[in-house]
């Protein structure tokens, strides 16, 4: 099989607008990346402290406590009551998995790997990685007959979508007439901000109000790289069907991709303690509501964005232009060009900066209008 050639890391081309924006008075606002600006809570941190004494090899299937602490997320969190152990994996953050998911499902030359329209590019990197064909569709009626893996992402990044139960519903279905996988990938799912999402819980795919009791072939990606501010520590997980776990399970120990032993025990603390989770989504509330007005009044619309991480939006001209305008105001963000082929008019803003920061890109927006 012929590799196929990957792209330039995208966020490159980003290099001259980020020493324009460092040109401001006032300095440059990151709003680019959805990097954690907030500090990792401390009982988080004293967890990873006293796990430490790490001399033996960590298990890659998690240690017990890691394993229930999952099932037990699930439930209390999720909706989701009914898994197993054998339906849980950790990962080492959830970006590592979606490139090599489809490696480890066996999907290559001639398959297809279907993902959404705007969508967060290591999709079809990993379609690349793997042979495969990289197909962006949100309509499952398009999906084609040799479509081997579906990625779901909800809320999506960088639009913010999310997906219903009855959208979820019709993915599954669609997935089992082709006899595909279906992964949704639902790491912002903590985040929901407009209704009904500000007061009811996004729908996971392992929800019983979208499989039923069938798991097969359905998997669900999460991080908590966003909730508990532990980027750093690449710490995340897959569950579903315990037949796609068992293979990922032992291509992962066959190939050594095991989390590291102190951070399983961080994960253990973080996945119980669901005050600190409220706490960060009171933050990213209140610098959201700080933005987006400000956004509006400078002459934003604001597409979806009803949940998740970012501000999704568009002053109706090339997203380059819109970059470089925010660059002037000392503002960095994201081009839309570089989420698909669809959306070259959008630029996506990150709420992952300091409250200080967000009041200062605030002010130089309305400033501007």
């Amino acid at each position: 099989m012929a590799l196929q050639p990957l792209p330039d890391y995208p966020w490159d081309q980003m290099a001259p607008f980020a020493a324009r924006a460092k040109q401001h008075p006032d300095g440059i606002v990151d709003l680019s990346i959805g990097s954690p600006v907030d500090a990792t809570p401390d009982l988080i941190r004293h967890a990873l402290a006293d796990a430490t004494d790490a001399h033996a090899y960590p298990t890659t299937a998690g240690t017990p406590a890691l394993q229930e602490a999952i099932v037990r997320w699930y439930a209390e969190r999720r909706g989701v009551s009914t898994l197993t152990p054998a339906n849980v994996l950790p990962t080492i953050g959830s970006k590592e998995l979606v490139a090599l998911l489809p490696f480890m499902l066996g999907v290559g030359e001639g398959d297809v790997i279907v993902h959404p329209r705007a969508a967060y590019p290591t999709y079809a990197i990993g379609a690349a990685l793997a042979g495969a064909d990289a197909f962006p569709s949100d309509d499952p009626a398009e999906w084609p007959a040799n479509t081997k893996l579906v990625w779901l992402n909800s809320p999506g990044n960088p639009d913010g979508r999310v997906l219903t139960v009855d959208e979820l519903r019709a993915a599954v279905e669609r997935a089992r007439e082709l006899g595909a996988t279906i992964v949704s990938d639902e790491c912002y799912a903590e985040l929901g901000w407009d209704a009904p999402w500000d007061v009811e819980a996004i729908p996971s795919i392992l929800d019983p109000r979208v499989i039923g009791d069938d798991r097969r072939n359905v998997l669900s990606v999460y991080s908590l790289s966003k909730q508990s501010n532990l980027a750093g520590y690449r710490a995340a997980f897959v569950a579903g069907c315990a037949t796609l776990i068992g293979r990922l399970l032992t291509v992962r120990k066959h190939a050594g991709l095991m989390l590291p032993a102190p951070l399983q025990q961080a994960m253990v603390t973080a996945l119980g303690d669901h005050e600190h989770v409220a706490e960060q989504r009171e933050r990213y509330r209140v610098r959201r509501e700080i933005l987006r007005p400000a956004l509006e009044r400078a002459g934003f619309r604001i597409d979806r964005s009803e949940a998740g991480l970012y501000l999704w939006v568009t002053e109706g001209r090339d997203a380059w232009q819109s970059i470089e305008r925010l660059a002037d105001l000392g503002i960095l963000a994201g081009p839309g060009h570089f989420y698909g082929d669809f959306y070259p008019e959008h630029v996506r803003l990150s709420l992952t900066a300091t409250d200080e920061r967000i009041a200062a890109a605030a002010e130089r927006l309305s400033a501007s209008a």
